[in-house]
């Protein structure tokens, strides 16, 4: 069954997309003033406190991952565009267990340790191919051209064909607008179409020709006796990998426009000191991976929030908010890459759903970033570069398009 897709423009109120790309004075405003609060024109409950963000992504037993109305719209209406009955990850402990066991297969430690010279070479290349320019567009040259090769390449997919996945991500990960619904939803269509009708055959062949990357370890993927069909490979991949194509991309277009715009110092000082990697990372995630949210279900009447719950209500818990609660985290508006505890952000998620791709997005952004500073000893941002000229939609709000920077290379 569809599901219904909840709209909260209604509720958040964004005046441009600038303010939507950095929603700090928003956070604010609602931890301080409505951390649970209930909005009547979207029918929903919204949480911003740390605590409570937590709460009710872990507590299956309060707050369902099964949902009939949903405000993240991902995938197509049609059968090749859902995901598989029997392998769904919207689900709830046990039957979800067994859904994830089976496609965890693809993301263990001994893959991350195989994939790290393979993401090592797609970055060189990517640098390479910048020749000798002294303004690159990062975004377009690096930041979404290094997720999208590497899924590619994890996945055994012919080199040629690598960029047609971002095409097909990038409308599969389509908000639902207020006008023009249909026509969004046609994109959707199409784009899970050509992504089925291009994989199922690949996933055909793989069966034949196994190999180190994903395709090979969901094929060999077995839980209780059970293994995945190719029908359902396909589908699951779709939104998998889909995801870890736009999470990705977001996570390392905003780590560099946060060097250039919120504090030119980090750069230089983390070239100059790679211990700091890693937390730097780890601080982009709770400062700069904005406007994420999670909806769940309330599974019975309850006040474990304070409020009163009704069985069916939607809960939206705001996981971008969550990360700047100054119970948790000190300063919370300040970007800080030698906070302590920075790594307790909830921008994965939290229980029985933390995010299966987290180990490879973060291996992505240390690998990427850390290369990249071995190339280049100097960034600088461009005096014209305008902000609201060079972002564009996806699901979760506004990611950039485009973002010039001035480069000096190491001799």
């Amino acid at each position: 069954m569809q599901k219904e897709i909840i709209s909260l423009a209604a509720f958040t109120q964004f005046r441009s997309p600038v303010e939507e790309f950095s929603p700090y004075e928003w956070c604010r405003h609602h931890l301080e003033h409505a951390p649970i609060s209930y909005h009547e024109a979207s029918n929903t409950w919204n949480v911003f406190r740390y605590d409570d963000v937590k709460r009710v992504l872990s507590d299956y037993a309060f707050f369902s991952s099964v949902k009939e109305r949903t405000t993240i719209s991902v995938g197509a209406d049609t059968e090749e565009g859902r995901t598989p009955e029997r392998i769904n990850l919207s689900s709830d402990p046990p039957d979800h267990r067994k859904s994830r066991s089976l496609l965890s297969a693809a993301f263990t430690p001994r893959s991350l340790e195989l994939w790290e010279p393979r993401i090592e070479k797609v970055v060189q290349q990517l640098i390479e191919d910048m020749g000798d320019e002294p303004v690159i567009d990062v975004v377009i040259s690096f930041t979404s051209a290094l997720p999208t090769i590497v899924i590619a390449e994890l996945m055994g997919v012919p080199s040629k064909d690598r960029f047609i996945f971002k095409e097909w991500v990038d409308h599969l990960f389509l908000p639902l607008p207020s006008h023009d619904v249909e026509k969004v939803k046609e994109l959707m269509r199409q784009a899970a179409k050509h992504y089925y009708n291009y994989l199922y055959p690949h996933i055909v062949r793989k069966r034949s020709h196994l190999a180190d990357d994903i395709i090979s370890d969901l094929i060999l993927a077995e839980v209780d006796g059970e293994r995945l069909t190719d029908d359902e490979i396909v589908r699951m991949t779709m939104f998998i990998l889909g995801a870890g194509i736009e999470t990705t991309s977001h996570l390392l277009g905003n780590t560099f426009y946060s060097f250039l715009y919120d504090n030119d110092k980090i750069y230089a000082e983390v070239a100059a000191n790679r211990e700091l990697l890693p937390n730097t990372v780890e601080e982009m995630l709770r400062y700069r991976f904005h406007h994420v949210r999670m909806d769940r279900t309330v599974k019975q009447d309850n006040d474990v929030l304070g409020v009163e719950l009704k069985k069916g209500d939607v809960v939206v818990a705001w996981i971008s908010a969550a990360n700047l609660d100054q119970n948790v985290f000190e300063d919370p508006f300040t970007l800080n890459i030698h906070r302590p505890n920075n790594k307790r952000h909830l921008t994965f998620g939290n229980g029985p759903h933390f995010c299966l791709g987290a180990p490879l997005a973060r291996l992505e952004a240390n690998i990427g970033i850390g290369l990249f500073m071995d190339h280049f000893k100097h960034i600088e941002a461009l005096p014209d570069f305008k902000l609201e000229e060079n972002l564009t939609v996806f699901a979760a709000g506004q990611t950039l398009s485009s973002l010039p920077i001035r480069v000096t290379r190491k001799d």
